[in-house]
């Protein structure tokens, strides 16, 4: 974490967000407080370990598109039918810096959908077209960004004109 400030403003929304999701509001209102802070607290550490995760995995990032937002951590994904405005995890894992690829933008779906993925492992195939294949988080954003995308946080190194 970045600082006291942060985290608590980061502590703070997780908490939030732990005690607004449903199932928790309706163990409250079931008299069942201790097990909704229990299962609040875990809520609360299993978002820190995907903000932590995001933070340290070199290919980590967050997408957004019309069918949701989804963080990517390499071999696991977060994922929400909302978008990123209402998902408060992709958030904050933006505001501290995961790079961010906005395609809702990008009109032609098709070139999206062809686009290889993301590698997970750090490895790269030589040739990245075709179903399964795989580039590094640099090499997507390129391709995407030639789609329309939007980018921020973005990890390219910048070139001097």
């Amino acid at each position: 974490m970045k600082g006291i400030p942060m985290q608590t403003g980061v502590l703070r929304v997780l908490r939030a967000t732990a005690a607004s999701w449903w199932r928790h509001r309706e163990l409250r209102r079931t008299g069942e407080t201790e097990l909704a802070r229990q299962l609040e607290r875990k809520a609360v550490l299993r978002d820190l370990g995907y903000l932590e995760q995001a933070a340290s995995l070199p290919n980590a990032h967050v997408i957004c598109g019309e069918g949701g937002t989804f963080i990517h951590l390499g071999w696991t994904s977060v994922s929400t039918l909302a978008l990123i405005e209402r998902f408060p995890l992709a958030a904050l894992a933006v505001a501290r810096g995961t790079p961010f690829i906005d395609i809702r933008p990008v009109t032609d779906v098709i070139a999206l959908a062809n686009l290889p993925r993301v590698t997970r492992d750090g490895s790269v195939d030589p040739d990245p077209w075709g179903p399964g294949k795989s580039v590094s988080l640099t090499t997507y954003i390129d391709m995407v960004e030639g789609l329309g995308a939007r980018i921020l946080n973005d990890p390219r190194p910048r070139q001097s004109i």
